[in-house]
This record gives structure tokens, C-alpha cells and sequence, in this order.
């Protein structure tokens, strides 16, 4: 592999100015600029990342935590989060926390220890002291899709409650009274959010919300299956579930199945965060989607200007509700069976 000796050599310049064309550094002619270019590209040279990150004390990586790479929801934001990054010069080093607070923490240290210029994490939970002694500490950090209450920390999100309401005022108008909520876990921001927003969008009916028609589930889709049992097993079960995330809707098909029941025609079944799968189920499930590789972009862009030495900007961007026939057959006509832009957790 060739040193940067060897390009200086073939250049016929010193070292020091092949430095400083590889730093974009104004104070070289346009001659020795060329010559340094043409030995770089002659010669293969690549320059050390590492040692070059001593230099600059800039590694070109940020480090990203997600909840759970299983999710589809969080395999997209993944991907959008590595697009836009490689766009702006970063790369990415992931860490999957498996809805498991010691697992992120985990990552969190070792993507720290690597000296990656900032963080982007979705929180399992909404007490870590570690990403509270670092965000003190001034690492540049964004929180993306769930977030840390009392952390001063940008936070990327969708804003679901609207298409909550949208939902509920779609039930309702296909007659449907007893509805009831797959939770996901109070200490993340999106399980104790969607769950209120929920309640209060039934309230705008009237409708009750009793403690028997709340489930709680752990964004997996066990749990889903689990507490759809339950409501099934109630003396009056629910018209319909509504799952707080994708995985939790999948259990729950399974649930209703087992028993021989038919979507929507015993039960109807709606989720939060849309993904492509659901188009394919029989019959299509009605979901919230989100915004998926918007948030991932916004997430980027937010962090990279903390780095860089902008200001920051918290984004929230909205969710849209997608009808499908999950809940019942007459879909307003302008809703599609196709979602543009897949969402999950």
C-alpha cells in the first residue's frame, strides 16, 4: 500500500504539501494541487483514517442505536440514516439494542470509546444515566423517533396523534364502540404517548377506555399475541386492536387466527407504523405510518450541524393514517391500499 512518502516522491513536493492538498488546504498552486492528485490516483493511495482522525480529532463516523434491528420500521430508518450520512462524508456504525436498556448502554460506551463525532439513539427506555452524563459532557447527540424527557437533547420525531384521531373517527364511523390497545412499554416516550393519544381521541367520541381493553406489550410480537388472547378470552371482547407498533399487529393477526376468527369480520385490526407486509396480509391491515426516511435525513442533518458548529433543530413531522380493510370494507375513496413510504415503531 502506498505511503504518503511515496505520493510526495512521485509528486516531486514535500509531504507536507501533500497534506495539505489531501486537506483541501487553499496555500497550493494549482500545479503541485495536480501533480499531488495524479500520484494519488497513479499510486492507489488511500489516507489513514486513523491517524488522520488523531490530526483532526474528527473520525468521519457517527454512531447509531436503534431498538430493535428486527423492526422493519428501524431497518429503514437505518438505512436512510447510512444514505444521508454517506451523502454529507460520514459513515455509519450501527448497534442493535434489542429493546434491552444494558444492551444500548452497551453500545453507547463502546461507540464513544470509538471516538465517533456524534450519536443518533432511539432510548429502550427513558432513564439512562449514561447518555445523561454525555449529553452533559457536550457530546454532539440527536434522539430519533423515541426520546429522553428533561435531556437537552435535539429530538427527530413523528407526531402521531392527529392520525390517532383519524383512526378512532374511522372506526367510529364504520360503527365500531369497543376498542381496545396493544400498549408498547410506558418508560419509552412512543408507548406512553400513543396510548394517550388514543384515549383522548376515544374520549372525543365518548367512548370509554376501561383498564380491560389496555394490553401491555413490549413492541414484540409476542406480547402482541399475548395480550390479543387476553382481550379475546373477555366476555365482551373488543371490535377491534389497535397495535402500537407493527410487530405487536402481527402477533395479534396470529392471536385471531388461532381462534378461528376472521379480519374484520369477527374482530378488526389496526397498527401503529405501516410497513409492507401489511399490503400483503389477507386482508390488508390498516396502519399509521410514519415518515420513515425523512426522520432518518432530518436525524442526520440535525446531528451533523451540532458537529459542525451550527445550531441544532428538533423536527417533528407528521404521521398519516392509511385505510386498508383490516377494520371494515368501506375505505374512504382517496386512502390507498399501498403505502408511498413505510413506517414502523
Amino acid at each position: 500500500m502506498a505511503s504518503i512518502k511515496d505520493v510526495a516522491a512521485e509528486a516531486g513536493v514535500s509531504v507536507a504539501t501533500v497534506s495539505r492538498v489531501l486537506n483541501s488546504h487553499p496555500s497550493v498552486s494549482a500545479d503541485a494541487r495536480a501533480r499531488v492528485l495524479a500520484a494519488v490516483e497513479s499510486l492507489g493511495y488511500r489516507p489513514n483514517a486513523v491517524a488522520r482522525s488523531l490530526r483532526t480529532d474528527q473520525t468521519r463516523t457517527l454512531g447509531l442505536v436503534i431498538s430493535d434491528v428486527l423492526n422493519p420500521y428501524f431497518t429503514e430508518l437505518a438505512r436512510s440514516v447510512e444514505e444521508a450520512a454517506r451523502a454529507l462524508g460520514y459513515s455509519v456504525i450501527i448497534g442493535n439494542a434489542d429493546e434491552r436498556p444494558d444492551l444500548q448502554d452497551h453500545h453507547v460506551r463502546t461507540l464513544l470509546d470509538r471516538r465517533i463525532d456524534g450519536l443518533l439513539v432511539s432510548p429502550t427506555d427513558g432513564g439512562s444515566p449514561l447518555m445523561l452524563e454525555a449529553a452533559r459532557a457536550g457530546t454532539p447527540m440527536v434522539f430519533v423517533d423515541r426520546w429522553i424527557a428533561g435531556v437537552d437533547v435535539p429530538v427527530v420525531r413523528a407526531d402521531g396523534q392527529q392520525a390517532v384521531r383519524d383512526l378512532v373517527s374511522h372506526l367510529h364511523r364504520l360503527g365500531h364502540r369497543r376498542l381496545a390497545i396493544i400498549a408498547g412499554p410506558a418508560a419509552t416516550t412512543t408507548g406512553s404517548e400513543r396510548v394517550e393519544a388514543f384515549r383522548e381521541a376515544l374520549r372525543e367520541h365518548g367512548l370509554p377506555l376501561p383498564d380491560e381493553l389496555i394490553g401491555q406489550g413490549d413492541f414484540q410480537a409476542a406480547s402482541g399475541r399475548r395480550v390479543t388472547e387476553a382481550f379475546l378470552a373477555l366476555p365482551e371482547p373488543p371490535d377491534v386492536v389497535f397495535a402500537a407498533d407493527n410487530l405487536m399487529a402481527l402477533g395479534a393477526l396470529d392471536a385471531i387466527r388461532a381462534r378461528g376468527l376472521r379480519v374484520p369480520q369477527d374482530i378488526g385490526l389496526a397498527a401503529f407504523d405501516d410497513i409492507p407486509w401489511f399490503v400483503h396480509t389477507d386482508p390488508p391491515i390498516t396502519a399509521i405510518a410514519q415518515p420513515t426516511g425523512e426522520l432518518g435525513r432530518a436525524a442526520v442533518r440535525a446531528l451533523v450541524d451540532r458537529i459542525e458548529g451550527r445550531p441544532p433543530e428538533s423536527v417533528t413531522l407528521p404521521a398519516r393514517l392509511v385505510v386498508r380493510r383490516s377494520c371494515g370494507e368501506n375505505f374512504p375513496e382517496n386512502s390507498s391500499e399501498n403505502s408511498s413510504e413505510n413506517s414502523p415503531a
